[in-house]
Order: structure tokens, then C-alpha cells, then sequence
């Protein structure tokens, strides 16, 4: 039997789409049934037939067209049923918007009944009140059910129409069909059943009904527990898809992890050498200037010596020149004996070993394995932690390799496991694992060690020991990990102001988002962007003219409305105002978008940068070389040129929340450097060295400790300087998913917003060494 909750109201039936085609979207009309039990107009599935088969528009399964055409599918009589309940409930002969009586023409010869009132459900007419009154009168429809005409059109008896309903006869108009005959499984009416079924065993319909219920009931039984399987297999398969996208997620997480744990331990050796590397040329040039101040002495007192014996033989008497012979000649004497030379001057220049694997393309640190998924209950056995799990391998130099479930790890050359989160190992000779790649170390010439942030130590090919600074070891030193070719130019290497400093701060991935909304007829290209409110950024989209508001989770915050006709450019914002620079014009809105003023700027500039100060009632706005300064009036408060030159183009403005005396950092795009200056514009300090890789300085921001991001595009970089400008290495690079980034800022001091070209937001955790 079908489940209560399983079976359809005849109430749901008639208000669905149940009547109505898939192919027309209409009312059905001549519904016709597949065998796929699909049902569809006649004139519908007569446009599908080709070459003698049609395809089911909702299951695409293909049926053959019978010889005679589709008019010889199977009629829905179920349908068809229906089908007359709603077209009575809609009405049928109308006089003046109202139902006509069915019976007044027949009796009076008039041309249209009076208006109805009631409906007989058995003879499926309406009748006025008269003739309503009269049927329940008469021998022959005294039994029939009429009932009141504005009841049935609210469908208060549609379940005692539909009993009391009969389906009519295709052959024979206005002949119902009753009984079933069983060899030709044909419904028949009463002329149907004379000829040609006269000698074939017949059924009236509710008893044939009774006899083939059974059967349909079993087989839909085995249908339901078809579904049950079904829908058990469907939800396994959903289970198995969400097992793998969390062990993908996990395996990525590891991937991420491995991968910057391998970076960070490159970088510390690069720290390393690089330290080896500027002690030896201190030492060489400590050495040679001993050299050159001797050599420059000892040449000093023979051209003295030479010029006096020149100027004596030139110039002297007889007497005079025979009185100084023996002085002269003895000291002269002296001067060849003794060696021009201190001794073989060293020639050791450095030179850089790569390992091989470094260079090798089809060298790979990482790889993934995958095996067959085990069942919940297979998996059970093995462990919570394991169930569906990838194998993933590590492969060591010897060829061999390891299998863990679950992530992937980078081996070391005897396959030791890298430690998780921050540790990292740096691959060595005997295999030596190095301490947290966050704690940088680097040996003395004492042999001991300085604090844990400050210096790297990398262990040497013999037992991990240390070489002295500025010495040299007995054997070569190799980089023995398996790292992949990368063709990333880096950032020169920090100078020595980092000695002691400790590791940079460096980046944890928070989210990412896109920043195109439904409205927008465009994809956005985002100018400017800064903090709005407590963890929330505000959105410059230039090409859609709209200032965009996004928390930093990316959850969409609404709009702040602008002037018809701007697109902003940069902008910042103040104590309950928003600052923007559009075209040659500097706006101040109010948040719900009311223009407080504009003032017109230069026109020989493309784009204005604008920042606000820390005190948060003024605006700073770059103008053709030189900086303007509004208060909240939109009076000029101060005007200054960076440095004193006129020919500074800045691009990007943001001021250093950690100075007292105003300090500001901008991207000069005509000098190509950064320039940092204090509160009355002059310079503090100044890059422009080779980490700007040649590329024209982006966009800049600043941390709570006032270290300095600039964003190189050309290179998909985001470099990092210290508070007086000097660049103190990379920060963000394609690695980080950067690609073509256009500007940064900086939220709540700790969290780094930077926009790409194609509208994405990537948000990021600035993560202090000492945290």
C-alpha cells in the first residue's frame, strides 16, 4: 500500500503543474502517455516524432512511435478527468459574466437558460434554482447530488465530483465507460461492448478495478523500495563527495603548509649565506684596506725620498750634492732592500653551489597518491582519523618512498618527516633537522649562539656543526632538498640594519571574496580601498561608480551612495564622512551619500591619491607634485612639496599611524622610489633600489608598527620596508595567489586587504616575529 505521506490530494493535483505540458507549458490538450509515463499533448509529441522515434523531453529516454502516429498512445483518461473538473469549476456557458442554466433550453425552446445557481455533480450541468428544484424531483434524478454553484466553483466538492465523475467514450460521445474487457485490456461503453467485444469475457470497472489493484500495489511496493535504496545510495555518495572535499581541504592545508615551510627554511638559509657572504667581503675589505694603508705609506716615503734625491742632483752644487752623496745613497739603499710587497695577497672570491634538484624541472618535493575510498564501516576499523582518506607520498633521493594518510609531508634526503605548523627542516648531508624555521640562528665567532630571533643557523655537512663567521669550512656546503625550479626574481637581500632584528612579519591567509554584486553591469576594477568602521573596508569600483562596503569575513555590507556621474577613484575615510577623489574633483560625502563639498584639483594629473590623517578630521590629497591638506570645512589647511621637488608624481598616499609628527609614505611614480616625509614634507628617507625590480611603486600601506607594504604589480609582489623606507624583502608574492595586484590596505593595523585586477579581495593577517 502507499504510504499516507506518499499519496497526492486531489486539491494538490488540481493546483500544481501536474495539467499542464512540459513542452507548450499549457494546459494539456489531448494528453497522450508515454510509455515512460510522461504525459503531453498530442500536438506536442507530434512536433517530436522523427524517423519513427520521439525522446522524452523529462527522462531524454527514447520511445518508437506506433505505425499510426502518436495519436495511438495510450489516452490518460486520469488526465482528461481532471482536466473536465477544472474547466467545470472555471465555468462554462456565460451570459453577461454569469453561468447559464443547461436545462431552460431544452425545456422553454428559448435560445440560453437563466442564470445558474446550482450544479448537478452526477449530470455534470448547471441549472437555475427552477429547474434545480425539479431535478430533485423526477424519478430518474431524484438520487443525483446538486449542490450549491458558488460552493463547487470554490472547490468544496471536488472529492464528490471526482467519485461521482465518469470518463466518456472516444467512439461513442455522451457514453461512459464501463467495463473492462480483459483480453484486449480496452475500457468499453455499452455500444464498445456489443461489437466487437460481444464474445470476450468483460469486467465491470470497479470489479476490475479490485482484481488489478493488488498487483499495481506490488509492484509499487518494489518501486518504494527501489527509492529507499536509491535515495540511500544518493545520500552515501553525498557523504563520500563531502569526505573529499574535507581531506582535499586537508590535504591543501598541508600542501600550503609544507610548501611555506620549505620557503621558510630556504629563506633562512638564504639569510645565512647571505650573512656568510657579507662577513667574508667585510673581512676581505678589512684586510685589503691594511694592505692598501701600507702600501700607500711605503710609497709615500719613496717618492719623498726620490723627489728630494731629483731635487738635489737638479739644483744642487758640486759641494752641496757631494756633502748629501752618502745620506742619499745609503737611504736610497735602504728603500730597494726592503720588500715592496707585504706578501701573496688571498684571492678568495665566493662562489654559490646550487644543488641540482634546484634546477631539475621534473624534480618534484610534493606528490599526491590516491587510493579507493573504504566504506564507513571498513573505515571504522582503521581508526577515526583515517576513514576515506588519500594515501599521499614522500619521495627521498634514493628513489623509496613513504605513505601517510591524510596530508603530505617534504622528507629530508634519510626521509625523516618534517615537523607540522612552524617547524621546517632544511634538508643536510646527514640529514640534521634544523630548529622552527621561525627561529633564525646563525653562528658566531665564538661558537655561541645569539637570541632565537635574531639569526639563522644552518648545520653543516659534518654532524650539524657550526661554521665560524667569516671562516671557511673544510667542505663544501650543498643545498641537499628536492625543491622545484622557480622563475621568481627575489627582492635583494635585507641589509644589515636586520642583524638581531629577528624574521619579518609575514602573511596568514584570513579569506577571500569577489567584490562584483547582481546590479553591477560591469566587471569592477577597484582604485581605492580603505578601513569603514570596525573590521570593514570600503570598496572603490571605478568602472561601476559605486563606493562598496565588505567586512572582512567578504559579507556584503551595502553601498555608500555617490554622485551621479562620479567614479571613484581613491578614497578614505574620516569622523562620519568619506573622503574620494573623482576625475580632477575632491569630494566629501556623509555615509548616507550627501555631498558636504568638492574642490576642483589639477587636471594634468590622471589620479589623485587621498589619505586620511590620523586624527581623522583631515584629508590629504596629492596635486601635481606636491600634497594639499583639507579640513573637515573643506578649507586648504596646508600645502607642501615632498622634498622640496615640484617634479614628484605621488601615486599612492597613506600616512604612518605610528609617528607623532605626521609622517606620510607615498609612491612617487616619476622618481620610481618611495619616499617617506615627516609632517612639513621633508624627506626622511627614500627607495629606490633594485627590490622595486624596475617596476613603478603601487600602492603602499602601514602596519601598527609602522613597517611599510608596497605593492609591485608588474611582479604580482607585495614588498615590505622598514618605518625610514628601506626595503627589507618580500612580503606577498604569486605563491600567496597574487596575481596582478592593484592596492592594499591596512585594517585594524593587522590585517592586510589587497585587491587584484579582477575585482578579487584576498585578506590576509599580518603576523609580528615577536607574536
Amino acid at each position: 500500500m502507499v504510504s499516507q505521506g506518499s499519496a497526492p490530494s486531489l486539491l494538490e493535483a488540481l493546483n500544481s503543474d501536474f495539467l499542464a505540458c512540459k513542452i507548450c507549458l499549457e494546459q494539456l490538450r489531448a494528453p497522450k502517455t508515454l510509455p515512460c509515463l510522461h504525459t503531453y499533448c498530442q500536438d506536442c509529441l507530434a512536433q517530436l516524432a522523427e524517423d519513427g522515434h520521439l525522446r522524452c523531453p523529462e527522462c531524454r529516454e527514447t520511445v518508437p512511435v506506433p505505425p499510426a502516429g502518436v495519436a495511438a498512445f495510450k489516452t490518460n483518461f486520469f488526465v482528461n478527468g481532471l482536466l473536465d473538473l477544472v474547466r467545470a469549476r472555471a465555468g462554462g456557458d456565460l451570459r453577461a459574466g454569469k453561468p447559464a442554466c443547461a436545462l431552460c433550453p431544452l425545456m422553454g425552446g428559448a435560445s440560453a437558460g437563466g442564470p445558474a445557481t446550482a450544479r448537478c455533480l452526477d449530470c455534470a450541468d448547471d441549472l437555475c434554482q427552477a429547474c434545480a428544484d425539479g431535478h430533485r424531483c423526477t424519478r430518474q434524478t431524484h438520487t443525483h447530488r446538486v449542490v450549491d454553484l458558488v460552493g463547487y466553483r470554490a472547490g468544496w466538492y471536488d472529492e464528490e465530483a471526482r467519485e461521482r465523475q465518469a470518463a466518456q467514450c472516444p467512439q461513442h460521445p455522451g457514453e461512459a465507460l464501463r467495463f473492462l474487457c480483459q483480453p484486449c485490456s480496452q475500457l468499453l461503453c455499452r455500444e464498445c461492448r456489443l461489437d466487437p467485444h460481444l464474445d470476450h469475457p468483460c469486467l465491470p470497472l470497479a470489479e476490475a478495478v479490485r482484481a488489478r489493484r493488488p498487483g499495481l500495489e506490488e509492484l509499487l511496493a518494489g518501486v518504494d523500495n527501489n527509492l529507499a535504496e536509491l535515495e540511500a545510495s544518493r545520500m552515501t555518495e553525498k557523504e563520500a563527495l563531502a569526505r573529499l572535499r574535507e581531506q582535499a581541504a586537508r590535504v591543501g592545508t598541508q600542501v600550503e603548509e609544507a610548501a611555506e615551510a620549505v620557503l621558510r627554511a630556504l629563506l633562512a638559509q638564504k639569510q645565512e649565506v647571505l650573512g656568510q657572504l657579507r662577513a667574508h667581503v667585510e673581512a676581505a675589505e678589512e684586510a685589503a684596506r691594511e694592505r692598501l694603508g701600507e702600501l700607500e705609506g711605503r710609497e709615500q716615503v719613496a717618492r719623498e725620498a726620490a723627489a728630494f734625491a731629483r731635487r738635489v742632483l737638479s739644483l744642487g752644487r758640486e759641494a752641496e750634492i757631494l756633502s748629501l752623496e752618502g745620506a742619499i745613497a745609503q737611504r736610497l739603499r735602504q728603500l730597494q732592500g726592503c720588500p715592496w710587497m707585504p706578501g701573496p695577497t688571498p684571492c678568495l672570491l665566493p662562489q654559490l653551489e646550487l644543488h641540482p634538484g634546484l634546477l631539475d624541472k621534473n624534480c618534484h618535493l610534493l606528490r599526491l597518491s590516491f587510493e579507493e575510498q573504504q566504506s564507513q564501516k571498513d573505515g571504522g576499523k582503521d581508526g577515526a582519523g583515517t576513514k576515506g582518506c588519500d594515501k599521499t607520498q614522500s619521495w627521498r633521493e634514493d628513489g623509496t618512498q613513504t605513505e601517510k594518510h591524510g596530508g603530505i609531508q617534504p622528507q629530508s634526503r634519510d626521509g625523516a618527516q618534517t615537523p607540522k605548523e612552524d617547524r621546517a627542516q632544511t634538508p643536510q648531508e646527514d640529514g640534521a633537522q634544523t630548529p622552527k624555521a621561525e627561529i633564525a640562528k646563525t653562528p658566531q665567532e665564538d661558537g655561541t649562539q645569539t637570541p632565537k630571533e635574531a639569526r639563522a643557523q644552518t648545520p653543516q655537512e659534518e654532524g650539524g656543526a657550526l661554521t665560524p663567521r667569516g671562516g671557511r669550512s673544510n667542505k663544501k656546503k650543498k643545498f641537499k632538498g628536492r625543491l622545484k625550479s622557480v622563475s621568481r626574481e627575489p627582492s635583494p637581500a635585507p641589509g644589515p640594519h636586520l642583524e638581531g632584528s629577528g624574521l619579518l612579519p609575514r602573511p596568514v591567509f584570513s579569506c577571500s571574496f569577489p567584490t562584483r554584486m547582481p546590479g553591477d553591469k560591469r566587471s569592477p576594477r577597484i582604485t581605492g580601498l580603505c578601513p569603514f568602521g570596525p573590521r570593514e573596508i570600503l570598496v572603490a569600483d571605478e568602472q561601476n561608480r559605486a563606493l562598496k562596503r565588505f567586512s572582512l569575513n567578504g559579507d556584503y555590507k551595502g553601498a555608500v551612495p555617490v554622485p551621479e556621474g562620479c567614479s571613484p577613484c581613491s578614497v578614505a575615510a574620516l569622523q562620519g564622512a568619506v573622503a574620494f577623489s573623482a576625475s580632477a574633483r575632491l569630494y566629501l560625502i556623509s555615509p548616507d551619500g550627501e555631498v558636504q563639498w568638492r574642490r576642483a584639483l589639477s587636471l594634468s594629473q590622471a589620479s589623485h591619491a587621498v589619505a586620511a590623517m590620523p586624527s581623522g578630521d583631515r584629508v590629504a590629497v596629492s596635486v601635481s607634485g606636491h600634497v594639499e591638506v583639507y579640513n573637515m570645512e573643506g578649507s586648504l589647511a596646508t600645502r607642501f612639496i615632498p622634498g622640496g621637488k615640484a617634479n614628484r608624481g605621488l601615486r599612492a598616499l597613506v600616512f604612518l599611524t605610528t609617528s607623532p609628527e605626521g609622517n606620510f609614505v607615498g609612491s612617487d611614480w616619476q622618481q620610481n622610489s618611495v619616499v617617506v616625509c615627516d609632517g612639513l614634507g621633508q624627506v626622511v628617507g627614500e627607495y629606490r633600489g633594485p627590490g622595486l625590480h624596475g617596476c613603478q611603486p603601487g600602492s603602499v600601506s602601514v602596519d601598527k608598527k609602522g613597517y611599510i607594504f608596497l605593492t609591485l604589480r608588474e611582479v604580482n609582489k607585495v614588498v615590505i620596508l622598514d618605518p625610514k623606507g628601506s626595503l627589507l624583502g618580500d612580503f606577498l608574492t604569486a605563491y600567496h595567489g597574487l596575481e596582478k595586484p592593484r592596492v592594499t590596505t591596512m585594517v585594524d593595523g593587522r590585517y592586510l586587504v589587497v585587491s587584484l585586477s579582477n575585482g578579487t579581495i584576498h585578506v590576509f593577517r599580518v603576523r609580528s616575529p615577536d607574536s
